[in-house]
C-alpha cells in the first residue's frame, strides 16, 4: 500500500487537527488539492512556498508525493480492485514509468532529505525535518514496490521509513501522522504468510493485523496531514477483510471532503453496485 496524506472537512478545506488552533498554511492546501486529484495545482502552491520557505524540507517531500500520486493514477494503480485483488496485482505486467517525472521525483526526494540532514544537524528533534524524512522514505518505498513493480525489495526499504516514524511517535505528544507508517507496515506484515514473516523483521511491528487498522484508525480521528489517506487505506482493508459496509462509510466521507477526486466517487458507485 502507499504512505501519503491531511486533515480536510467538507469542500476540501483543512478542518481542526488536535490542537486548539490549527493555521491552515502551504503545505495543508497542496494535500487538499492533491487529494482532490489536482496534481498541477498541488505542484504550484508547493513551488511558489519554496520562494518564500526554501529550506522547509517537507515543501520537497510534499512535492515528490504529488509526483508519486500523479504516475499512480497514470498507471490506474489506485484503483481499489488493485489492492484488494493480489492476483490482478501480480498479472498487472510490466508498466512503463514516466522517464521524465522519476527524474523530478528523484530530484524532490534529494532535495527534501538534503534540508532535512541540515536542520537534523542542528536539532535533531526537529519534527519537520524527522516527518520530512519519514515520508521521503516512504515515497521512494511505493515507487519501488508499485510503479517499478519491485515489491519485495520495497518491502524491505520500508525500514527507513519506520525508523523515522517511531522516533516521531516517540515524541509528546506523538506525531499522530506517523502511525501511518507504523500501522501499514503492521497490517502488511500481517497479511504475509507465516514462513514470510521470518525473512521482514521490523522495530516494534508484530506482525498483526488488528494492530495496524487501530493505528491507521487513530491517523484518521488525530491525524493532520495524513488523515484522509488514512480512510482510504482502511476503506482497503475493510474490502480485503470482507467489510463493504465500513468500507462504504468512508468512502462516502472522503467524496463529500474531495468533491473533485473523480477516483473516489466512482469507487464508491462500483461499491455501491455491488
Amino acid at each position: 500500500m502507499l504512505h501519503l496524506a491531511l486533515v480536510v472537512c467538507r469542500g476540501g478545506e483543512p478542518a481542526a487537527s488536535t490542537s486548539a488552533v490549527t493555521v491552515i498554511g502551504p503545505i495543508d492546501r497542496a494535500f487538499a488539492r492533491m487529494y482532490n486529484f489536482d496534481f498541477a495545482g498541488a505542484e504550484a502552491i508547493l513551488h511558489e512556498y519554496s520562494k518564500v520557505q526554501p529550506e522547509d524540507p517537507l515543501t520537497y517531500s510534499v512535492t515528490a508525493g504529488t509526483y508519486l500520486f500523479a504516475e499512480l493514477d497514470r498507471l490506474q494503480i489506485l484503483q481499489t480492485e488493485f489492492f484488494t485483488d493480489d492476483r490482478k496485482m501480480r498479472s498487472k505486467g510490466k508498466l512503463k514509468p514516466d522517464p521524465a517525472l522519476k527524474i523530478k521525483l528523484v530530484k524532490a526526494l534529494e532535495e527534501a532529505r538534503r534540508r532535512a540532514n541540515g536542520r537534523l544537524a542542528v536539532d535533531p528533534e526537529d519534527t519537520n525535518a524527522l516527518f520530512a524524512m519519514c515520508m521521503a522514505a516512504g515515497i521512494e518505498t511505493d515507487y519501488t514496490a508499485f510503479v517499478e513493480g519491485r515489491r519485495w525489495r520495497g518491502l524491505k526499504m520500508a525500514h527507513q521509513a519506520n525508523t523515522y516514524a517511531l522516533k516521531l511517535l516517540s515524541k509528546e505528544p506523538p506525531f499522530y501522522d506517523a502511525h501511518h507508517t507504523v500501522g501499514t507496515i503492521e497490517y502488511i506484515v500481517g497479511s504475509l504468510p507465516f514462513f514470510l514473516r521470518w525473512f521482514i523483521r521490523f522495530d516494534r511491528v508484530e506482525g498483526d493485523k488488528q494492530i495496524g487498522i487501530d493505528k491507521l484508525n487513530q491517523v484518521a480521528e488525530k491525524g493532520r496531514y495524513f488523515r484522509p489517506y488514512a480512510k482510504i487505506l482502511l476503506a482497503v482493508i475493510h474490502l480485503r477483510e470482507k467489510q463493504p459496509r465500513q468500507a462504504a462509510k468512508l468512502l462516502e466521507e472522503l467524496a463529500r471532503d474531495f468533491p473533485e477526486n473523480p477516483l473516489i466517487r466512482q469507487e464508491l458507485a462500483k461499491l455501491t453496485v455491488r
